[in-house]
């Protein structure tokens, strides 16, 4: 498959070119630095905005599906922001125009409905966050397109790709899960066109009993 991947820089995002490359695919990483990256064979590094309609729309073409593991620097997620909406809405009428029909994207967890004070502490922490990602998760489902949202919770580092996966809802005890688990169940999505027009909770495999 061609893959066009944008947030390449951050830890999903490099988790994503990683197991896209073992895999065999070809990516384009399309990023604000592009010299935080080097190509490599099968990877072209391109240098764009998010934001900017006709920049994506003239890379993206040719390529299969979409890949999104866009997200605010933790600092910035604390505050009002419509990043995340404004990505949305250049990104979707750049597929349009490109003619690519599949979008996978990364949300998260704290959107789930849900009773517990952690639950609760992380919704209201992240309340501005969370605001801006309803509005990019409304912008991709009124899009058209073949779209999947993931949504996992607490993210971490760990060399586990293996994951659970629940439409609608985490999956029970999901309390935290890889960067390298969430790549993976996105690249198996398009790969497989599963979750077709789902929002999904992405968590750890369930331990062997």
């Amino acid at each position: 498959m061609r893959l066009f991947v944008l947030g390449a820089t951050g830890r999903i995002g490099a988790q994503i070119l990683q197991l896209a490359g073992e895999r065999g695919h070809e990516v384009t990483a399309f990023v604000r630095s592009p010299g935080r990256l080097t190509e490599a064979p099968g990877l072209r590094v391109v240098g764009g905005s998010v934001t900017d309609e006709a920049a994506l729309a003239a890379a993206m073409a040719g390529h299969d599906a979409v890949l999104s593991a866009l997200g605010p620097p933790p600092r910035q997620a604390l505050r009002p922001a419509t990043l995340m909406e404004a990505w949305g809405r250049a990104t979707v009428a750049a597929m349009a125009r490109a003619g690519v029909g599949r979008l996978g994207v990364v949300s998260a967890a704290v959107l789930f409905p849900g009773e517990g004070l952690q639950l609760a502490f992380f919704r209201w922490l992240l309340r501005h966050h969370a605001r801006d990602l309803l509005a990019m998760e409304a912008v991709v489902r009124a899009s058209g397109l073949g779209f999947t949202i993931a949504r996992p919770p607490r993210l971490i580092r760990g060399p586990s790709a293996a994951y659970r996966a629940a439409t609608d809802a985490l999956p029970p005890g999901a309390l935290a899960t890889t960067f390298r688990s969430v790549a993976a169940f996105l690249l198996d999505a398009v790969e497989r066109g599963e979750h077709l027009g789902e929002v999904v909770g992405v968590g750890p495999a369930a331990s062997p009993a």
